[in-house]
């Protein structure tokens, strides 16, 4: 007997629902971001190794998966590496390309390659698969869409004004109510860590402040000091711990934690400014939270950090996250180019949205109306209709055999297709159709008019 077949782990078949459901968010996404002004760009599923090692990280790096060379890939191995199994050696001779590790690098690429024809400041979007050689677990796959916003030319924060708005946009059209987008800065966090004395364990401090909310104050103060920061610079931070209220009210307790570093008195400027257009514009459901434990992505934000948690009865993490980068292009030799981006978590949204039974019952698109097949000149007849039904949008089609009427209903309830028309000797000669309304059992002879006027 054959073995049944199966997918690598990290991966997925969709079904016809779910596709339609992706579909719906990928829809909203697209159309928000036009809206918005983002011109879309697509990039190679697979780049260049040189191009994706060593942006990411010795972790991120681990994480990428690698394409053989084609042809006898071993006739070029390093023969010295190939006695010693160095694995590393050995990679860079076996393998040129690599599957995209995310949209950001490869968008890095993009500008620099095509900086001549690009008019900046340049609005992009990309909604495209990436792959990571991650463990698969719950919500955590090793191919899934990310989508993409970003801005590169511009260090306005209108910009980051003008992403909050998106990302509110995106969570009204969805009617997702309750969703938070914390913000944060990188200059705040610097100017902490400068006040502490800790400047040059930056990373160590804010590693340990993220997991406020995850292991509790005194586990954050044990870490830190296991990281070599003082004593005295954690009492310190004891306001930190405790910072709660409004987004005005946290900014003043932070001008007076930080009234000694101009470096984190230019992140409250930033934030405040960013705040108070907000709070003008207002936003329809979304709301704007500061929160000073968010460093996401520290190692190349320098401004504004984003992170988007989905409504607090739904246990689930971020989904979406961003911020303002300021040299992006510099991994390829264009130095100065700033920019702010945002992404937003497909899968996690699309958990959200089920679990929060939020995805309308027209999104699932179905054939509207099922004509019977009686034969061959009835077939023929009834596809002339059809041409008519399609061309005013409705989704129709023949069954294809003249199979048994028991058969050809039961696969009509099968899809769940509403209408089903008969077309026999009498409707042909009269030119009208039987059409029979599949919950209620209701039938009509119609004519073809008729018959659109109430499909639709």
């Amino acid at each position: 007997m054959a073995q049944k077949p199966s997918i690598p782990k990290g991966t997925r078949d969709f079904n016809p629902e779910q596709v339609a459901k992706r579909n719906y968010i990928f829809n909203t996404i697209r159309g928000a971001f036009e809206t918005f002004g983002c011109q879309p760009i697509e990039t190679p599923s697979f780049e260049n190794s040189d191009t994706l090692m060593g942006k990411y990280g010795d972790e991120g790096d681990r994480l990428i998966f690698k394409i053989l060379n084609s042809g006898d890939y071993l006739s070029k191995v390093n023969e010295q590496a190939y006695k010693e199994k160095d694995s590393n050696k050995l990679t860079s001779s076996i393998s040129e390309k690599a599957l995209r590790y995310d949209l950001t690098v490869p968008f890095a690429r993009y500008v620099v390659q095509h900086q001549n024809d690009i008019e900046f400041p340049f609005k992009r979007y990309q909604i495209q698969p990436v792959w990571r050689a991650d463990r698969p677990q719950k919500g955590r796959f090793r191919e899934f869409f990310q989508c993409d916003a970003d801005v590169v030319g511009s260090q306005s924060l209108w910009q980051e004004v003008e992403f909050i708005q998106l990302y509110d946009t995106v969570f009204s059209v969805l009617k997702l109510e309750g969703v938070t987008i914390k913000i944060n800065n990188r200059k705040i966090l610097s100017g902490i860590a400068e006040v502490i004395g800790a400047s040059d364990k930056l990373i160590d401090f804010t590693v340990a402040l993220d997991k406020l909310d995850k292991i509790g104050e005194e586990k954050v103060k044990e870490e830190m000091l296991s990281k070599g920061i003082s004593e005295a610079g954690i009492t310190k931070l004891q306001p930190l711990f405790t910072l709660s209220g409004s987004f005005d009210s946290q900014i003043e307790s932070l001008k007076e934690i930080l009234n000694t570093s101009e470096e984190g008195q230019k992140g409250i400027e930033e934030l405040d400014f960013i705040n108070s257009a907000i709070t003008e514009l207002g936003l329809s459901t979304a709301t704007l939270q500061l929160d000073v434990t968010l460093a996401r992505g520290l190692n190349y934000y320098t401004g504004a950090i984003f992170e988007v948690s989905a409504p607090e009865q739904v246990k689930m993490g971020s989904i979406g996250g961003g911020g303002r980068y300021d040299d992006l292009t510099g991994i390829f030799g264009m130095k100065d180019v700033s920019g702010v981006g945002i992404s937003f978590g497909l899968d996690r949204i699309y958990l959200v949205l089920e679990e929060l039974s939020l995805f309308p019952e027209t999104v699932n698109k179905n054939v509207e109306v099922l004509f019977i097949n009686f034969g061959d000149k009835e077939a023929l007849f009834s596809l002339k209709a059809i041409k008519q039904l399609r061309l005013q949008g409705i989704n129709a089609e023949l069954f294809p055999d003249a199979a048994k009427m028991k058969k050809q209903m039961n696969h009509a309830n099968k899809r769940n297709i509403p209408f089903v028309v008969l077309v026999g000797d009498e409707e042909m000669a009269s030119n009208t159709f039987t059409l029979k309304h599949m919950v209620s059992g209701k039938q009509d002879k119609v004519s073809l008019e008729a018959l659109i006027n109430q499909i639709k």
